[in-house]
């Protein structure tokens, strides 16, 4: 009987898994410590976007959000009446808008970094030195191949 190869993946994705359904129930109950309040998540990942990329069109959010441009425009319209952001005319074409984070928009980005690395520290405080190295390595690793993954579509769609 030939058995197929094991690969590191088969062991680590399900570990992995497990990690983010600790994650989620840590969440949970910490929701004041990790929470995104007043806004709501999608809220949160549009400021993540416009914090990457300050100016980013309405259409290129909304590519990135892979959501229709009215969706858009609503999620930009709470987040401008939160005074998370501002909106202004492309400088080379009048009908294009671009948004960007305001300082108080940059401010609860922050703020929410801040609570959740408190969070995080209890909990590595709590694991060897060595292990937390080890950690930290692959988590930028699995980030670097996700970005590597998420990128890949676009390096096609513009070959």
């Amino acid at each position: 009987m030939h058995k197929a190869p094991t690969t590191a993946h088969q062991h680590v994705a399900p570990e992995i898994g497990e990690v983010l359904e600790l994650l989620e129930i840590a969440w949970e109950r910490s929701r004041d410590a990790l929470g995104t309040a007043p806004l709501s998540a999608a809220q949160t990942r549009v400021m993540y976007i416009m914090e990457r990329e300050p100016g980013i069109n309405l259409s290129a959010l909304g590519r990135h959000l892979s959501a229709a441009a009215p969706s858009v425009t609503r999620l930009c319209d709470r987040l401008q009446a939160a005074g998370f952001l501002r909106r202004f005319p492309h400088p080379r074409n009048r009908r294009e808008v671009q948004v960007e984070l305001t300082e108080s928009g940059l401010a609860h980005l922050r703020d929410i970094r801040r609570r959740r690395e408190q969070v995080l520290r209890r909990t590595l405080d709590r694991m060897p030195l060595d292990a937390q190295l080890a950690l930290a390595a692959g988590l930028r690793a699995l980030s670097d191949a996700a970005g590597e993954s998420a990128e890949a579509p676009l390096r096609r769609e513009t070959a």
